[in-house]
């Protein structure tokens, strides 16, 4: 695949889809800037090139066109501090005549940071005429942004048609794509995967695909009572979906089938209310009383899930294995993330994707311990499931001679 460190872009300006999309609080201060830490390396070396960026992203999900909470204008003064105090100025829109007029004055090492495409509602889309105003403020397209790769939205998926011979990947979706790349088809093994989160139904498709290529898959957080109750255990008022009781059955049969081994906990930390502050009290998992639900993974499923994970050469994390923003009922979580931790040191490949996985392993600041953190939680699992991406399709349709 062709990345920005096979062109020159002297004299080029380079339009480029970053992923910008990063928690603001209430006075509009960022409180998580790792989305926008990840973009770096391509702006620099663009500007070190001797071109210009020009930058577009999305901030939220505006519902009625422009507004204050969504403005990217928030980010210019951090991205300035970022890129070492290079000036980044900013377009009050995204197309039309500010756009263009700022495009237009743009100098050779200078930053140009466009208004939240959302705020046109022809981004999501996918509007081919939208895409094509976007293409004429640039020379050169470059696609950085992984955690909207799974969009088939115009400045992803649509605007790299008007760049023949002329688009590219940014270092991010480079390194995004080959950590992929790595579990997916050359896992050492053997492979673990660690699957968590609230429903069995977010999971299913990615869960039929790793049974074709995990050795182990491991199953935490409120999806495992489904798995639990399918196989006649009691689960109090533990989360469960009903309707996929026969489809955790059938995950099961074909784990068994194809000689996968699937840990389904053994025990759980169960509460009689979900709080942080509820009576607790340690059950098999097969077992909770009525009127009770587990909230977390127990220390006997630690111990095992530790073991599987320790003696993995390759790991794939998505999900936690409890409520991990509750403190009683983190412990699971937090086991699994030093598990994952030991492994890694020990020389296997680690790869966490998905919101709640990367907030679980920068809560324990474990970012760095662990082989590689995913920026796009639903384009890490669209990629999984279906082995491409619209946004990385469009890059690689006649991409760009070096």
């Amino acid at each position: 695949m062709k990345t920005v460190a096979h062109f020159n872009f002297a004299g080029k300006k380079v339009l480029i889809r970053v992923d910008f999309n990063v928690p603001l609080n209430q006075s509009f201060a960022i409180t998580d800037d790792t989305r926008m830490r990840a973009a770096v390396p391509t702006i620099q070396k663009i500007l070190a090139d001797g071109g210009s960026c020009i930058l577009m992203s999305h901030l939220g999900r505006p519902k009625e066109g422009p507004s204050e909470k969504y403005s990217l204008t928030h980010l210019t003064a951090h991205l300035s501090q970022l890129l070492g105090g290079v000036r980044v100025n900013f377009a009050t829109d995204c197309i039309g005549e500010t756009a263009t007029a700022a495009a237009a004055q743009l100098q050779p090492g200078e930053v140009l940071l466009l208004e939240n495409l959302r705020f046109h509602k022809q981004e999501e889309k996918g509007d081919e005429a939208f895409a094509q105003q976007l293409a004429q403020l640039g020379d050169f397209y470059v696609n950085d942004a992984f955690g909207t790769a799974h969009r088939a939205h115009a400045s992803t998926a649509v605007i790299a048609r008007f760049f023949p011979g002329r688009k590219c990947f940014g270092f991010l979706m480079h390194g995004e794509l080959a950590g992929i790349g790595k579990v997916l088809n050359g896992a050492e093994k053997p492979f673990t995967a660690i699957l968590g989160g609230a429903k069995v139904s977010d999971k299913i498709l990615i869960l039929e695909q790793l049974l074709h290529k995990a050795d182990n898959i491991i199953i935490g957080g409120g999806m495992a009572f489904t798995f639990v109750k399918a196989q006649g255990g009691n689960i109090g008022k533990s989360l469960c979906e009903e309707d996929r009781l026969d489809t955790a059955r059938n995950i099961l049969q074909t784990a068994k089938e194809k000689g996968v081994n699937l840990y389904i906990p053994v025990d759980a930390v169960c509460a009689d209310n979900f709080a942080n502050e509820a009576n607790r009290q340690t059950c098999a998992v097969k077992a909770i009383p009525d009127g009770w639900m587990g909230l977390d993974i127990g220390p006997e499923t630690e111990k095992l899930y530790h073991e599987v994970i320790a003696a993995s050469k390759t790991i794939l994390w998505n999900g936690p294995m409890g409520v991990f923003e509750m403190e009683n009922f983190a412990h699971g979580t937090k086991a699994a993330a030093d598990a994952i931790v030991w492994a890694t040191a020990n020389g296997a490949y680690s790869l966490i994707g998905g919101g709640d996985s990367v907030a679980a392993i920068n809560k324990y600041k474990l970012a760095d311990k662990v082989s590689y953190v995913s920026t796009g939680g639903g384009a890490l699992l669209e990629y999984i499931e279906a082995g491409s991406l619209p946004g990385v399709d469009a890059v690689n349709a006649e991409p760009a001679q070096a």
